[in-house]
C-alpha cells in the first residue's frame, strides 16, 4: 500500500469507455489503487466496501459526486476526495496514453487545502433605485412587497404619477458612490421631493445639492455611467440597461434575493508590517493600488498612512495584488499560494513517477475553464495526454512562485486559460509571466515558443488546438523535489534557484523587466553622505547601518525593489535595477560604503565620521560666524562638549565681529577742539 496517509483511490472506466492504465496509475498516484467499470451502480459495493474501512478516499469520478457524498454522509463516513479523470484524461483522442495524466490528478487531489475565512455581510432590503423613465417604478413596484424601496429619477423624461405611492419618489442626480452590500452610501445632486398636486408628470420642488443616500441594495437603472469599477463584481450593486426588458428582468430578480446574511470569502490575508507602500510621506511601492479593479486598495490614513487598506467587502478575490505584491504582504486565501503550491508539486512529480514526460501545466478556473474542458471531451479530441488541468479560483490571482515552482518541478510550459474578453486583473499575471521568461531566458531554458503564456479564447476547440500544437520540449535534466516554505516571494526564490542548479547553469546575474520583485539597489558612492536615510524606510531591511561603525550595507536577497530608498535619499545618488543575482553574496549584506569615524578630542566619544565633519567645515568656513578658529573648531565636538563649550567656554555663538564706531557731531568737535588745545 503507496501513499502517506494510507488513502484508497477508487478509479473508475466509466463502463470502459476509457482505457486505465493500472499499471502507470499505481505507480504514481501514491494510493491504494482500486478499479472499477461502474462504480455508480452494479458496483457501488466496492464503493460501500472501501468506505467502511475507514481510510481516506479518492474517488476518480465528479458526475456521480452526490450520490457518493450522500452515501458516505448516511454511513457516518468522511466525504471523500473527488477528482475528474474522464473529461480530463480518459475521453480524448490521447486517452490510451493518459494513465500517468491520470495517476497526477489522483494524488494532486488528495493534497488538502485549508478552509477561507469568510466575511458575513448583512442586508435589511433597504433599496435604492436609480432610473431615468417609468421603467423604474415599475421594478419597485415588483420589489415592494419584499424591500424598502426609494427610486431616484434623473428628471430626464417625463414620468406619470401612480395613483397611489407606496414607496417615495425623488428626483436628483447621482453623483457618486461608496460601499457594499448593506453598506452604500450614495451622494446625489439636485435631490428633491414631487409636489403632491403632479398630475401628469412629476413635479417636484426645489433641490439641493450633496444629499446623502444609505442602501444595502443599489438597482441601477438610469441607463447611464455605473457608480463603481468593475462594477459587475460590485455585490449589491445591479445594474441594467432600461430599454432591455430582460436584462431588467433578471436584475430585479437578483434583487429581490439580496435579503439576509451572508458569508463572502475574505480572499485576501493582509500583513500591514511588511507593507512597502510609503515611510515618512514617501510613496514606495503602488503595485497593488495600480491593479486592483475594483477599487477595493486605497492609501491608508492616520496610524496606517505608511501602508495600503484593503477592503474585504468591496474585494472581488481577481488576486491581482496578491500576484504582484513583492514582500507578500498581501496573500491569497483561496487557497494560499503554499497550499496551491503543494498541489502543483504533486501534480507534476507523480507525472513523472508515473512515466509521464513534458507536461503542460493547464491552469483555469470553474466558471469558464471547466466548462470548455467539457465540452472539449465530449464533441472534441479532449486535453493532449501531457496537458495536466489545475482548477484554481482565480488565475489572476497566479503569483510568482506558482509559475516558477511549475517549471521547478519539471513543467515543459505552462498556460493559463482566460476569456477572450479580457479579465480584471490580468495585468499582473502578464507581467509575472514575462518575469518568469525572462528569468528562463537568462538562465538558458527558454525556448522559441514561450515556455509560460496565455492562451484567451472562449472556444474549446481553439483552446484544443492552441494546446495540441505545443512543441514537446522538456529540459534535460531531472526535476527539483524541494518543498515550497515561507512567503511567495521566498518560494520563487527558491524556484529559480532550483532551476538553475537543476539545470547546471553558471549564469550569475539575469535581467529581469519593471517591477519585478527581485533586483539591486546600486548606490553611488561619491555622492553618498552615509546620512542613512535609506535605511529608516527600508520596509524589508534590505538597507542597513552597523552600530559599531559609519557603514552602509546592502543584502540584496532582500530587495524588493519597491523604491522608498530612491525617493527619499537626499543625494539622489540610488538606482534600482531588477535582476536576479544567483552569486553567494546576494545572499548576505555586502558593505556599500564606509568612513572612518570621527571622534571628539575632549571626551573621545565616536560620532558621526571624518569626512563629513571636513564637509560641514569646509562650508562653514567662509561664513562670518566661523572667521575664527575657535569657532570652527567648535564643529570638531561632539554634540554633548559643543554644548558645553558653547555655554562654559566663554563662546558665544551668536557674537558677531566688532561693530564699527559710529561718530555724532558733537564727537567730532570735541575731537576739533582737542587737536586745536594740542597745537597751542
Amino acid at each position: 500500500m503507496s501513499g502517506t496517509d494510507g488513502r484508497i483511490a477508487l478509479v473508475c472506466s466509466c463502463e470502459d469507455t476509457m482505457r486505465l492504465d493500472e499499471r502507470a496509475i499505481a505507480r504514481g498516484c501514491r494510493a491504494e489503487l482500486r478499479t472499477a467499470e461502474q462504480l455508480c451502480m452494479a458496483q457501488l459495493d466496492r464503493f460501500m466496501a472501501a468506505l467502511a474501512t475507514g481510510r481516506p478516499l479518492t474517488v476518480a469520478c465528479t458526475a456521480q459526486a452526490p450520490l457518493f457524498a450522500q452515501e458516505a454522509a448516511e454511513a457516518g463516513a468522511a466525504a471523500p476526495t473527488f477528482v475528474n479523470i474522464r473529461e480530463h484524461a480518459g475521453w480524448a483522442a490521447e486517452g490510451r496514453a493518459a494513465g500517468p495524466k491520470m495517476a497526477a490528478l489522483v494524488a494532486a487531489a488528495a493534497e488538502p487545502m485549508p478552509a477561507t475565512p469568510l466575511v458575513p455581510l448583512e442586508s435589511r432590503g433597504v433599496t435604492l433605485v436609480l432610473g431615468r423613465d417609468a421603467v423604474a417604478l415599475e421594478a419597485a413596484a415588483k420589489l415592494a412587497d419584499r424591500l424598502d424601496l426609494t427610486v431616484l429619477l434623473t428628471g430626464a423624461e417625463d414620468v406619470t404619477p401612480p395613483r397611489s405611492a407606496p414607496f417615495p419618489v425623488m428626483k436628483g442626480r447621482a453623483r457618486s458612490a461608496t460601499g457594499w452590500l448593506g453598506a452604500f452610501e450614495v451622494t446625489v445632486d439636485g435631490a428633491a421631493m414631487p409636489r403632491p398636486s403632479s398630475r401628469a408628470r412629476y413635479e417636484f420642488g426645489p433641490g439641493k445639492d450633496g444629499a446623502i443616500s444609505h442602501a444595502d441594495i443599489v438597482l441601477d437603472l438610469s441607463g447611464g455611467a455605473p457608480l463603481f469599477p468593475a462594477h459587475e463584481v460590485r455585490q449589491g450593486y445591479l445594474r441594467a440597461d432600461p430599454a432591455d426588458p430582460a436584462e431588467v428582468e433578471r436584475a430585479i430578480a437578483a434583487a429581490g434575493e439580496l435579503v439576509g446574511t451572508f458569508d463572502k470569502p475574505r480572499f485576501i490575508a493582509f500583513e500591514g508590517s511588511l507593507c512597502a507602500h510609503a515611510r515618512n510621506k514617501r510613496n514606495g511601492c503602488t503595485r497593488c493600488i495600480d491593479l486592483c479593479p475594483t477599487g477595493a486598495i486605497t492609501p491608508g490614513t492616520g496610524p496606517l498612512k505608511d501602508q495600503v487598506v484593503i477592503s474585504a467587502e468591496i474585494c472581488a478575490g481577481c488576486g491581482a495584488c496578491a500576484a504582484v505584491c513583492p514582500t507578500g504582504a498581501a496573500t491569497y486565501t483561496l487557497p494560499p499560494a503554499e497550499a496551491m503550491a503543494r498541489r502543483i508539486r504533486t501534480l507534476l512529480l507523480a507525472y513523472r513517477e508515473a512515466g509521464g514526460e513534458a507536461p503542460v501545466l493547464l491552469l483555469h478556473d470553474e466558471a469558464q475553464g471547466a466548462s470548455m474542458l467539457d465540452a472539449l471531451a465530449r464533441h472534441g479530441d479532449g486535453l493532449p495526454a501531457r496537458v495536466l488541468p489545475l482548477l484554481v479560483n482565480e488565475p489572476t490571482a497566479i503569483d510568482l512562485s506558482l509559475l516558477a515552482g511549475a517549471f521547478a518541478w519539471g513543467a515543459s510550459a505552462v498556460r493559463v486559460l482566460l476569456p477572450a474578453r479580457g479579465r480584471h486583473g490580468a495585468e499582473g499575471l502578464a507581467r509575472n509571466i514575462e518575469t518568469v521568461n525572462a528569468a528562463l531566458a537568462g538562465m538558458g531554458l527558454g525556448h522559441a515558443s514561450p515556455r509560460a503564456a496565455m492562451i484567451e479564447t472562449d472556444d474549446p476547440f481553439t483552446l484544443g488546438e492552441a494546446l495540441a500544437a505545443l512543441p514537446r520540449a522538456p529540459f534535460a535534466f531531472s526535476p527539483s523535489t524541494h518543498q515550497a516554505i515561507g512567503t511567495p516571494r521566498e518560494m520563487a526564490l527558491q524556484a529559480l534557484r532550483a532551476l538553475r542548479r537543476e539545470a547546471g547553469s553558471q549564469v550569475a546575474t539575469v535581467a529581469l523587466p519593471a517591477l519585478a520583485p527581485f533586483g539591486a539597489a546600486h548606490v553611488d558612492t561619491a555622492g553618498c553622505t552615509l546620512c542613512l536615510a535609506c535605511t529608516s524606510v527600508c520596509p524589508t531591511s534590505a538597507f542597513s547601518a552597523n552600530p559599531e561603525t559609519p557603514q552602509l550595507r546592502f543584502l540584496e536577497d532582500a530587495c524588493v525593489q519597491c523604491g522608498l530608498c530612491a525617493a527619499t535619499c537626499p543625494e539622489k545618488v540610488i538606482t534600482l535595477e531588477p535582476r536576479l543575482n544567483f552569486a553567494e553574496a546576494a545572499a548576505s549584506p555586502q558593505v556599500v560604503k564606509q568612513e572612518e569615524p570621527a571622534s571628539c578630542p575632549r571626551c573621545g566619544k565616536l560620532f558621526g565620521t571624518k569626512a563629513s565633519i571636513a564637509r560641514v567645515k569646509a562650508k562653514l568656513s567662509a561664513h562670518w560666524m566661523f572667521a575664527d578658529p575657535a569657532r570652527l573648531a567648535i564643529l570638531e565636538l561632539c554634540d554633548d562638549c559643543r554644548i558645553t563649550e558653547a555655554t562654559s567656554g566663554g563662546l558665544d555663538p551668536y557674537a558677531g565681529p566688532a561693530r564699527p564706531v559710529t561718530k555724532t557731531t558733537e564727537d567730532y568737535l570735541r575731537e576739533a577742539e582737542r587737536a586745536k588745545k594740542a597745537e597751542e
